[in-house]
Parts: C-alpha cells; sequence; structure tokens
C-alpha cells in the first residue's frame, strides 16, 4: 500500500544574506518526494543589514527576529497565492543562523516559530539543530538525508555539493548508513565579503570579477593551513570561522580569484575523506552560478562537476525543499541526523512544532 504524500512547505534563509528561499513538495517524509513551485524572497537592503548586524548574536535580536519572521510568512503567502496551492499541511521554517559553536553546544537560529504559525494559518516545525548540538552532535548539515532521497535511483556513490555561504559535501554510498556529510570549509560569504568592501557590490556575479584576476597560489596554501582541515569528519562551520584570514594587498580582482580558488581547494581536499571515488558530482547552492568557481572546483578536483539541474534537480530550491522534508520527518519522530552527517551518537529526530490555532 502506497504511503500517503503530505503537502509542505520549506523555507530557508541562506549564511549569504541574499534572501528567502520558498519551495512547496509532497513527500512521506521517507521516500517518495514530488517536488513543486517554488520562489525567491529577496530581503530589502535594510532588512539584510539589519541581519548582518546580529551575526554572532549580536544586536536587536528579537527586533530582527520579529521582522525577520514577517518576511518569511509575507513569502509562504506570495508562494500559495502564486500558485493557488491549497490544503498545506505543514512548513518547515529554519530561519535563520546567527551564530553556530558546536564545540561549545551552541547553535543559534532566529525566526519565531509560534509568530509563523499564527500568521500563516499553517503548522510550523522550526528549531531543527538544537536537540542535534545537545546531544554532542555538530548540528550541521542537515539536507544530507534529503539528498539521498532525491539520488535515490541515481548512480552512486554520489557526491553532492553545497556551495552556499559555506561549503558542504554530501557523499551517498550503498544502504541506509552510507551516508558521510561535513562542512567542507569557506563557500561564497568571504568573496562577498570581500566584493562588498572592495566595491559595496553584495557579490561577484557570474564570476566577473575572478575572472579578471590572477590566483595567489601561496595565499591558498596559507589558508589550508587551518587547523580546520586536519580534523575528521563530521564537522561543521559558522560563517565567520575564517575571518581573521586576511588576504592582503591584493586587487579586487586578484583576491576574488584567490577566494574562489580557497573554496574550491577546501571542497577538494574534502574529498579526500570519502570512503570510495563517487561516480558523479552535483554541485547545488549559489555557487553553481559562478562559471570560474565551477570551473576551478573541476580542476581542483580532476573530474567533471555538473550543476544539480544535470539530473532534474531545482538547486535554487533544494535548501528549502529539504527543510519541508525534514519538517514531515520531525512531525513523524523520524531522524533528522546521524552518526555520519553530525556526528552525533544515534539517529536523532528533533524540531520544535507549533500549531496554528483551527
Amino acid at each position: 500500500m502506497a504511503q500517503r504524500l503530505y503537502r509542505a512547505i520549506g523555507l530557508m534563509s541562506g549564511t549569504s544574506l541574499d534572501g528567502i528561499d520558498v519551495a512547496f513538495i509532497e513527500s512521506d517524509g521517507e521516500n517518495e518526494v514530488a517536488t513543486g513551485p517554488w520562489l525567491t524572497a529577496p530581503y530589502d537592503h535594510e532588512l539584510r543589514e539589519a541581519l548582518r548586524g546580529t551575526l554572532g548574536g549580536k544586536g536587536p535580536v528579537a527586533e530582527v527576529e520579529r521582522a525577520l519572521t514577517e518576511a518569511h510568512a509575507a513569502a509562504v503567502k506570495r508562494l500559495i497565492e502564486r500558485h493557488e496551492l491549497a490544503d498545506v499541511e505543514l512548513i518547515g521554517f529554519h530561519g535563520h543562523t546567527i551564530l553556530h559553536d558546536p564545540g561549545q553546544q551552541r547553535t543559534w537560529q532566529i525566526g519565531d516559530g509560534a509568530l509563523l504559525a499564527r500568521l500563516t494559518g499553517v503548522d510550523v516545525v522550526c528549531d531543527f539543530r538544537s536537540a542535534d548540538v545537545a546531544a554532542g552532535g555538530e548540528g550541521a548539515p542537515f539536507a544530507p538525508i534529503f539528498h539521498a532521497a532525491l539520488g535515490a535511483k541515481l548512480e552512486r556513490p554520489l557526491a553532492v555539493v553545497n556551495i552556499g555561504g559555506v561549503a558542504n559535501v554530501t557523499w551517498i554510498g550503498d544502504g541506509d548508513a552510507a551516508l558521510l556529510a561535513f562542512d567542507t570549509g569557506p563557500g561564497n560569504a568571504p568573496i562577498d565579503d570581500w566584493v562588498r568592501a572592495q566595491t559595496g557590490a553584495a557579490a561577484d556575479y557570474d564570476g566577473a570579477l575572478a575572472a579578471g584576476g590572477t590566483v595567489d597560489e601561496a595565499q591558498v596554501a596559507r589558508f589550508l593551513q587551518h587547523a580546520y582541515f586536519t580534523r575528521r569528519p563530521p564537522k561543521s562551520l559558522d560563517r565567520d570561522d575564517f575571518a581573521s584570514f586576511k588576504l592582503g594587498n591584493l586587487s579586487t580582482e586578484d583576491g576574488a580569484a584567490t577566494l574562489s580558488a580557497i573554496a574550491a581547494a577546501a571542497i577538494a581536499r574534502g574529498f579526500a575523506h570519502f570512503p570510495a571515488a563517487p561516480r558523479r558530482v552535483l554541485v547545488t547552492g549559489g555557487g553553481r552560478h559562478n562559471p570560474v568557481l565551477m570551473q576551478m572546483l573541476a580542476a581542483r578536483l580532476g573530474r567533471p562537476v555538473a550543476p544539480v539541474e544535470a539530473v532534474g534537480w531545482e538547486g535554487d530550491a533544494i535548501e528549502a525543499q529539504a527543510f519541508a522534508y525534514l519538517a514531515l520527518r520531525a512531525r513523524a519522530g523520524l531522524p533528522l541526523s546521524f552518526p555520519g552527517t553530525t556526528g552525533v551518537a544515534k539517529p536523532m529526530t528533533g524540531g520544535i512544532l507549533y500549531r496554528a490555532a483551527r
């Protein structure tokens, strides 16, 4: 007998601070996933800068949390109205990470689940990471079980690289336990911060600056001496864990090229931890839109890489889709994290459910 598919919306506000991804799926929270419409609601400048001001747990967090939650509610309503979605049963609300320090058993995602349930009239699951961290896990990454569900029919071993503000990777082998995931190092965040400081722009769009620069390989080698790269996975990072690394007196273009090369080299370094070489490498996250970064990654790995669209996935929606899927799993008491994905001692469920008024 076929499992019932539930209708859920997932929300993701990533470390790049660009906006809210909102995605609809139908799933049983296990083997069956049917993806649907999605959209991105960009942050306005004021909210983006307010969010930036809370990183590290600073500033008027409660005030920003309310504004963030209201923006998420508006994004949910926009998706529902635009695509005439009926009978949405659950929302997976990741919130925005402003602090992540699993070594101190601390992870903090702002976002008011009770308020979101009131504003949307839909049940909400939020606070996905805290239970894992409290149990000794890294609290990240959380999308690997969704990657495995999406890739169930693809040839294995499979590697899924997510290049967001931080980069992470999922290695999927055969069998339920064959799942390894970890943060590899910086992704887009240092590039974005460099470009913002140098030019005022939000990012190196299409890798245009990096394409005009020259990589300083000595800087790349110096970066890879960081102690993080000697740690065995699973392991995770905060957006600003490498903030003390300074490029020095490079031009804007050379800095963008060098930081792009650092992201690619750190990802390639991570592949050394895989139990077996993947047959295919798929790339999701905003970094896949940067052709220079994609070329650098292929060169550092010595093999082709492809955006996830090559297998029919929607790269700009995957993380939001993942949190819709994880919300369904949380509501059912199913595991969200595993020894191979966060280092937790045993598979862990998590999340807090807020019921909407009926």
